[in-house]
Order: C-alpha cells, then structure tokens, then sequence
C-alpha cells in the first residue's frame, strides 16, 4: 500500500522562557480538537531557553488541556511544493477548562480584561522587533544601508508576503544598526491580538529564513560588543466606542490625564516589570547608558534611551495627532513572552489610573547627568542592573507580586533562578551562543 504524507498541527503556547511549545495531531483531526485541545503538562512550562528544566513546583503530577483558539491559526503555503507552515496559538486550561493560573495567555487576558471593567479602557498595542539574520553578507558601514538588503531580497520578500497572508500587518523592514541586523514592524492591534503578532512574526521568521538556509535570531545580544536585539512595544489607550484616548494637547509632553497615570504606574513598578519584560542573563547586557536602549526608569519626549518614550507624531497642518500618539516601552526583549510582557506593563498601568497617580517627571536628556539624590527626589529609578537583582525587585514589591497567581510566580521565580544557575561561571561568549542559538 502506498503511504500517502499527512499533515499534522501543532497546538502552541508561549511559555515563561518566551519557546513556543506544543502537540500534534493529523490536521484531519482539527474539528474535534477545538474544544477538547491536547492534554499538557504543568512542568512543561519549567523548561528554560537551553531545553532543561533545573527544577519544577509540580514534578511528574498534573494534567492540563492545550486548548487552540482559531484567532492563533497560521498556515501558510510557501508555493513551493513543501509542508505547509501550520501552528495554531491556544490557552493552557485545567481538565475542567478554568484558565490555568500559569498560562501567560491567559495573564494578560486577564489583564486587559480588568483594565477594560474598571476604567472603561483599552489597550492598543505593536511590537517592533530586531533581529539579526545569520547568513546575510555583512560589510563596513552597512548600518541601515541599501546594501544590506541585497543578496537577502529573496528571504524579505517571502518573509513579508508570509506576514501580509498571515495577517499580521506588515509596516516597515529595514536594515539596523548592528551586522546582519534587521527591523520588522506590523500595524497596531488590540492587545491580545498584538501579543499573539508578535508571538507569530517571530516564528514565521525563523520558518523563513531556514527556508533561505538562514538562521534569524531574536535574542537580546548575539555578538558580544555587538549592538543587541531589542523588542519596542507601542501602545495607546482607547474607549469603549474605539476612539484614542491617549492624547491631551495640554497634557504633559501630549499626554492625556489616564495615559500620564498609566505610564506613572508602569515607572513607579518598574524594577519588578523588568523581570518579566527583560528576562535574561542577556537582557541586562543589552541594558547599558548611551547605548540607545534603557538604562533608568524615566519618561522621554522622543528620546530613544528613555524607558518610557513618547513618540513622534505628524505636525503637518490638519494632521490627525490623538490617532496616531503612542508611548513606547523599551526596556523589552525577545527573550520574553510577549504575553506576560504586555500583561504586567497593563496590570502596572491599571494600577497607576487606580491610584490617579500624576505624571511622571518629562526628562530631557540623560537622567544620568543627575546625581542619584536628584534622580530619587524626580522619582526616576534605576533598572535593575542584572536579572537576579530584577527578580528580587519583583518579589520585594508588595502590589506587583500581587498581579501575578502565588503558582505562577513561585514557578517564575523558580524558572529563572534556575537560568541564572545554569549559565553560572560560563564566560559572556558561550552565553552569547547559548542565547543566540535559543532565540
């Protein structure tokens, strides 16, 4: 008898070392799967970026459901005869289909969700993602050159097509700063929907470039003394009825009253968010003064080190403003799940509007020309210099440990103290590899 080939789809989550993991079953089978998903594993969600799991709150007990959502459906046809590329992003559920307190999906879900009830808000939001493209020609001086793009066409043109038919949006792609180094930005989305982007554009990439016998890295530095990887989140704040809400010709640098309060919130938590926005060995190498990354937890006005920037906006006559005004949070990286990212950015958000607090301090420049009395008394902190230092932040800060369920972050904590130990006594170069070759 001869064998035919089957498809199959594999139903995916994002986990805590920000892998998308999952199970498969022959596509035939899709139907009866949307409600019953695939039976999970609470210590799957302990594996870190390098495959090992150092240590687990559950052991061997447990079960879960794997349950698809078709809004997380990629399958794309490439046209050239090959499998077609066929994930589908899903929520991890107890047997009985509650939400499972650790599944990052269901976090910001759940973020969003009282961010909306209490406040009559919504949150929009993009990912901006960096990346470098192992296998690209590199040349002096090809820092966001035309000349970086050429012997690559081919990848970026299937690359882009693959993220218009996958509805992501496609905006810009452009050469970075760094060798080998690319840009890629979609359109805004609500904010699920945005996290779920950015969870599919990274995958979609990889998938790509292997395709062009490339390698796409997403991790936060993949050449030591080389310009790292960065993940930008835009977002605004919408009402009920869709309309933008984050601009106040008035306000502070343009900022509307909840969106001033909203980003208070987020720079008053902002040593234990960085734990989970920033959540690698690697992600504090990336953080570094004069390096167009964060370094202090301030507000800027179009200022690309600020941990907070309040972006551009079109200033020709007759130019919608308050469509187009967004802040952007650049103390992220790949590194992360994009949902847990989002998801304590809107819970430190919420709980600003919660406390009405005023806004923050508009800084001009680098706040490290301030000494740190200066910078205390304008409420402006340090990040954390070193993910251990950002994790016992976030579990020293009362309100925020608050956000998360007690299992998922005793299972955080667990998760990335582990990572530390892991990559103990390595030098930077073979953790530079060890990440490079994860993300």
């Amino acid at each position: 008898m001869q064998v035919q080939r089957e498809p199959i789809v594999l139903v995916c989550c994002s986990d805590i070392a920000g892998q998308v993991r999952g199970k498969g079953f022959p596509a035939a089978d899709l139907p009866d799967r949307w409600k019953s998903g695939v039976g999970w594993t609470p210590t799957n969600i302990m594996i870190n970026a390098f495959g090992r799991s150092p240590a687990t709150p559950w052991g061997p007990l447990g079960d879960l459901m794997l349950v698809p959502d078709p809004a997380g459906e990629v399958k794309l046809d490439y046209g050239n005869g090959g499998p077609d590329e066929h994930f589908i992003l899903g929520d991890i559920r107890h047997m009985d289909g509650r939400p499972w307190e650790c599944c990052p999906r269901s976090f910001l879900k759940s973020a969003l969700g009282d961010l909306e009830t209490e406040t009559g808000l919504r949150l929009v939001a993009s990912f901006e993602h960096e990346f470098h493209l192992a296998g690209a020609e590199v040349r002096v001086g090809d820092s966001y050159a035309l000349s970086s793009l050429r012997g690559v066409e081919p990848f970026v043109e299937t690359f882009i097509g693959a993220l218009r038919a996958a509805k992501l949006g496609p905006e810009t792609f452009l050469p970075e700063f760094g060798p080998g180094q690319f840009e890629v930005t979609v359109t805004p989305a609500p904010g699920l929907e945005a996290a779920d982007r950015a969870v599919k554009l990274r995958e979609i990439c990889r998938s790509v470039a292997r395709r062009f016998g490339h390698r796409a890295s997403f991790s936060p530095i993949v050449t030591r003394g080389i310009v790292g990887n960065g993940v930008h989140i835009h977002f605004s704040l919408r009402d009920r009825d869709g309309s933008p809400v984050t601009y106040a010709a008035d306000g502070p640098g343009g900022l509307s009253p909840p969106a001033a309060s909203f980003a208070a919130g987020v720079l008053r938590h902002i040593r234990a968010v960085a734990a989970l926005t920033a959540p690698s060995v690697l992600s504090y190498e990336r953080l570094k003064p004069n390096s167009w990354s964060a370094y202090y937890g301030n507000l800027g006005f179009r200022d690309r080190e600020a941990c907070i920037r309040i972006c551009p906006v079109p200033e020709t006559p007759g130019a919608e403003v308050a469509s187009a005004f967004n802040l952007e949070f650049r103390a992220a990286d790949a590194a992360a799940s994009p949902y847990l990212q989002l998801g304590m950015i809107v819970r430190a958000g919420l709980q600003g509007l919660r406390e009405n607090l005023p806004a923050p301090v508009l800084i001009d420049g680098d706040p490290g020309r301030l000494d740190a009395r200066e910078r205390r008394r304008l409420g402006i902190q340090d990040l954390p210099r070193s993910l251990g230092e950002a994790l016992d932040a976030l579990e020293a800060d009362e309100i925020a440990r608050g956000w998360l369920p007690e299992e998922l972050l005793t299972a955080y904590l667990m998760h990335k103290r582990g990572e530390i130990d892991h990559l103990a006594g390595r030098d930077m170069d073979e953790v530079c590899r060890l990440y490079a070759e994860a993300y």
